[in-house]
């Protein structure tokens, strides 16, 4: 289904109407520098939405910074919730481009955006290319992440080919087109609650039946991966067991993807407990995997159950 002309508008920006969407929480100082950083796009959005659950958790007088309109939205917790809210609220745009609020990106990155989407009418999801990922290590500073990306920038390549197909975006940076939200109603699904993980398959799983979902290499940024305010070690480990089980109930994930999904979390942890890195709480993750398993067992699995837990 073709759902690239439903909702187009025109902008003095461009000829597509671009909205940053960035939910935080409890990331004041990360968000404000992911929001100085958009200054150094040379196509700048035509509006930033950023989606908060108090008020101390932005810094509203960062956004006077900004060369184009920004609101402050509330939401209840949650990085669904607060998505959700940001697409409730965005009837003017044609294309949101959901940032993580520690993702840097590349200066042409919404150039880049605009052209794919525009270009490629079948489209419905693009995620970038993440050159450098702190969410698998310590993390990565700020400055370190503006290096690699001037030095990305720098030695690039014109890649003929920049598309593929993918079997989902990676949430930290994802354009979604908004003609094939309204089309199939979609929404990011509340069920996974606070850090909400695989949310990002789940909604682009759905959005792939209304078109592509694809990775493009001319769509370039650092996911910085700073540890501040993520969900606890237990948390986690039982979201690592809960949130697949119930995708694939779903329908949104297969058993064997699921299964290889936990799979590889529970052996990682077990394996890693007795020699943990120094940024990851693996015996959190283990006390929630076996948790997880056990309400499995016994029938009381459920992603909200972490909403429960310290």
């Amino acid at each position: 289904m073709n759902v690239s002309g439903a909702h187009k508008r025109t902008t003095s920006a461009g000829a597509l109407h671009l909205v940053v969407g960035i939910a935080s929480t409890g990331r004041r100082e990360i968000l404000a520098t992911t929001l100085r950083h958009l200054a150094c796009q040379a196509r700048q959005p035509d509006e930033v939405v950023v989606c908060v659950w108090s008020t101390d958790d932005i810094d509203q007088s960062g956004l006077a910074d900004l060369t184009c309109p920004s609101r402050v939205l509330m939401s209840p917790r949650g990085s669904c919730c607060q998505r959700n809210r940001i697409l409730d609220n965005v009837s003017q745009a044609d294309v949101v481009i959901f940032l993580d609020d520690d993702f840097l990106m590349a200066p042409s990155y919404l150039e880049q955006v605009e052209q794919l989407f525009a270009e490629h009418s079948n489209v419905v999801i693009a995620t970038g290319t993440v050159i450098a990922d702190g969410i698998t290590g310590p993390g990565i500073s700020v400055q370190e992440g503006t290096t690699r990306l001037e030095t990305a920038q720098l030695s690039a390549d014109y890649d003929p080919d920049p598309l593929r197909s993918v079997y989902c975006g990676y949430g930290c940076n994802m354009a979604v087109r908004m003609s094939a939200v309204d089309c199939g109603n979609l929404r990011f699904d509340e069920a996974l609650p606070l850090y909400g993980w695989l949310e990002d398959l789940d909604f682009s799983r759905m959005a792939a039946r209304y078109g592509r979902v694809v990775k493009s290499t001319r769509l370039k940024g650092v996911h910085l991966g700073t540890k501040v305010g993520r969900t606890s070690g237990t948390r986690f480990g039982y979201s690592q067991i809960a949130n697949p089980v119930y995708l694939v109930r779903k329908g949104t994930m297969t058993v064997h993807h699921a299964g290889l999904q936990v799979a590889r979390n529970v052996i990682a942890n077990t394996v890693k407990v007795w020699r943990p890195e120094p940024w990851v709480d693996r015996k959190g993750r283990v006390r929630g995997n076996f948790r997880a398993l056990a309400d499995l067992m016994l029938g009381h699995l459920a992603p909200r159950n972490i909403e429960n837990m310290d």
